[in-house]
C-alpha cells in the first residue's frame, strides 16, 4: 500500500472515533444517522450544516433526535429523489429504445419499398409487356404500397403513444426535482435549496452590495411541542410559513432551515428595506391568535426572533449566514420578539465581518 494510501486510512479512521466520540458526548445516539452527521461534521465537509450544529449545541446541552433527522434531511439527505429520478429514467431510456426499434423498422420498409418500386419500374420499361404481366406488377404496386402505408400508421400510433409517456415521465421528472428542494411540511424552500439560492445570490451581489439575508427563529418554540404536542407545533411552522408568503414580495427567497429556522433572501434589497420586511413579518405573525384545530381553544400568540444582515464585499455563504445568525441570538438575548440587524450589533459581528 502506498504511503498516500495509507494516509488516506490513518485520517479516515481518526474522523470516525472523533465523530463517535462527538456522538457520545452529544447525543442523542449512536444511530446510522448520527453517525452520518457527526462524521461530516468533523470532515468539514458541508461548513453550513457544522455551522448549524454550533448553534444547536450552543443553546442545548446536545442534539435530540429529531436534531439529527433534521441536519440529515438538510444536508444529507435526497436519496429517494435520485432513486426516483434514476427510476424515471430508466423508463424514458426504455421508452427510447422502444421509439428507435420502431424507426428501424420503418427505414427498413422503405428500403425494401424503395427496392420494389426499383424492380417494377424495370419491368415496365421491358416494351414486350402483355396485359396480364401489367396487372400482375399494379397488383404487386397496391399490394406494397399499402403495406408501408399500414406500417407508417402503425409507426405514427406508436409515436403519439410515445410522446404521451414521456411528456409523462417529464412531468414526472419535474415533479421530484421539485420535491428534492421543498420542505414537505411548510411547502417553503428547504436547506438545500436555500444554500444553491445563496450562493447564487452573493455571485449577483459581488456587483450590488444591497442584497441582505433574515433569519429568524419561532420564540419557546420547545414549549409549544411539550405543552401542546408536535402537531401543535407543526402547525406554528406552517403559521410562520404562510405568514412569510403574505408578507414577502415575489423576488425573495423563502426556506425552513429545519426545527424553528427559517430565512429569507432579498436579492437587490438594502440593509433598512429588509429590516422593515423583517418588522413586517415579526408583527404579522404576533397579530396571529393560535387555536387548537381539535378543540377550538386558544394557544395564545406566537413571537418570533429576527437578524438581519446585508451582503458586504467579500462574503461567503457562510459568513453572511453567520452574522444574520448572531444578529437573531442577540435579538434573543435582549428579550426576544424583535428584530436586529448588523448595524445596530455592529459589536456582536465584528469577528465575523
Amino acid at each position: 500500500m502506498s504511503e498516500g494510501l495509507y494516509a488516506d486510512r490513518d485520517r479516515s479512521f481518526a474522523l470516525a472515533r472523533r465523530a463517535q466520540e462527538l456522538m457520545r458526548d452529544y447525543g442523542p445516539s449512536a444511530t446510522p444517522r448520527a453517525y452520518a452527521v457527526w462524521y461530516t461534521y468533523v470532515s468539514g465537509d458541508q461548513p453550513l450544516m457544522n455551522d448549524a450544529i454550533k448553534r444547536l449545541t450552543a443553546t442545548n446541552a446536545g442534539l435530540s433526535a429529531s436534531d439529527v433527522d433534521d441536519l440529515y434531511d438538510s444536508y444529507l439527505g435526497g436519496s429517494r429523489y435520485v432513486t426516483a429520478a434514476g427510476e424515471t429514467g430508466a423508463t424514458m431510456l426504455t421508452e427510447i429504445e422502444g421509439v428507435m426499434e420502431m424507426l428501424d423498422l420503418s427505414l427498413g420498409s422503405a428500403a425494401q419499398y424503395g427496392e420494389s418500386l426499383r424492380a417494377l419500374s424495370h419491368d415496365l420499361s421491358v416494351s414486350t409487356l402483355n396485359r396480364a404481366r401489367l396487372r400482375e406488377i399494379v397488383a404487386t404496386l397496391v399490394a406494397t404500397t399499402r403495406e408501408v402505408a399500414s406500417n407508417n400508421r402503425t409507426l405514427e400510433a406508436r409515436m403519439r403513444e410515445s410522446r404521451t409517456e414521456v411528456e409523462s415521465l417529464r412531468e414526472k421528472l419535474e415533479a421530484t426535482r421539485i420535491e428534492s428542494l421543498t420542505d414537505p411540511l411548510t411547502g417553503l424552500a428547504n436547506r438545500k435549496h436555500f444554500e444553491e439560492m445563496l450562493h447564487k445570490a452573493l455571485d449577483r451581489a459581488s456587483l450590488d452590495t444591497s442584497s441582505s439575508l433574515v433569519v429568524l427563529d419561532i420564540d419557546f418554540f420547545k414549549r409549544f411541542n411539550d405543552l401542546y404536542g408536535h402537531l401543535t407545533g407543526d402547525q406554528v411552522l406552517r403559521l410562520v410559513a404562510v405568514v412569510m408568503r403574505e408578507s414577502v414580495e415575489k423576488g425573495a427567497m423563502l426556506a425552513r432551515f429545519g426545527g424553528e429556522e427559517f430565512g429569507i433572501l432579498l436579492p437587490g434589497t438594502n440593509r433598512e428595506t429588509a429590516y422593515a420586511i423583517a418588522e413586517k413579518v415579526r408583527t404579522s405573525v404576533m397579530g396571529r391568535e393560535l387555536i387548537k384545530r381539535s378543540t377550538g381553544e386558544s394557544l395564545g400568540k406566537v413571537t418570533i426572533s429576527l437578524g438581519v444582515a446585508c451582503y458586504r464585499r467579500g462574503d461567503t455563504p457562510v459568513s453572511l449566514l453567520e452574522r444574520a445568525d448572531l444578529c437573531m441570538f442577540a435579538a434573543k438575548r435582549a428579550g426576544r420578539n424583535r428584530t436586529l440587524d448588523d448595524a445596530t450589533t455592529a459589536d456582536l459581528v465584528a469577528a465575523v465581518a
